[in-house]
């Protein structure tokens, strides 16, 4: 990296070091970044970090874990791409340094919503494991998430609320039909951008629900730079 660079990145980014890395399903690492920078951030369940990866390119992670004394966890997913993401998430090692944008992003957890649906693939799963884990045990919780295979399921705190589905044995718009949720909650869906629009319309034109209670998070879409 030029060093002509670094007061800019400076400006832009805060400094970690990888401190562990561990597979937690068959295509997903749990990454741990550490540092002084990272301490006393303002962070949201659902949000997400944007990572320097392969040089200059920024690669969008939701966290998984924040520990406010200077730590945070992402859980990467191995799409099986050739991109500057996926490259840096199957060979990123502890030690190894990282710079990273303070954490981002509005599709976060509406804590006093009556009701709580999730909608998404495995790219969505690690925004809603932090969401899920901030909400209180009596909350109203219902959802599918979307798998290539039993083994690429993410543990979920109260994912046993939730419906499991293999990809190709239905599809995220009818597994929502199936579930019928009413209206009055607050929908969380994310994860392919046209699966995404084809839940929200589900949900707005078939189900009833008010747009503005349908927050919707494209996380990749095949063939787009800087989705890989």
């Amino acid at each position: 990296m030029p060093a002509l660079l670094d007061p800019v990145l400076d400006l832009l980014t805060v400094r970690g070091t990888v401190t562990e890395a561990e597979q937690v399903t068959a295509r997903m690492r749990r990454l741990r970044i550490e540092g002084e920078q990272l301490a006393g951030l303002e962070v949201r369940p659902g949000q997400q970090v944007r990572v320097l990866v392969g040089g200059l390119a920024l690669r969008t992670y939701s966290i998984w874990h924040y520990d406010p004394s200077g730590g945070v966890d992402l859980c990467v997913l191995d799409h099986e791409a050739g991109g500057p993401g996926a490259q840096w998430g199957r060979t990123v090692a502890p030690g190894e340094q990282v710079r990273l944008r303070r954490p981002e992003g509005t599709f976060t957890l509406r804590p006093d919503a009556a009701r709580h649906l999730f909608v998404g693939d495995e790219t969505a799963s690690v925004a809603f494991g932090a969401m899920l884990t901030a909400l209180p045990g009596e909350a109203v919780v219902s959802g599918c998430v979307e798998t290539a295979t039993a083994a690429d399921r993410l543990p979920l705190a109260g994912g046993d609320r939730l419906d499991w589905i293999l990809r190709g044995e239905t599809s995220l718009p009818d597994a929502v039909r199936r579930l019928a949720p009413e209206p009055g909650g607050i929908a969380y869906v994310a994860g392919e951008a046209r699966e995404v629009q084809a839940v929200r319309r589900v949900l707005v034109q078939e189900a009833g629900w008010d747009r503005r209670a349908v927050l919707t998070k494209p996380f990749w879409t095949p063939g787009k730079k800087g989705m890989d």
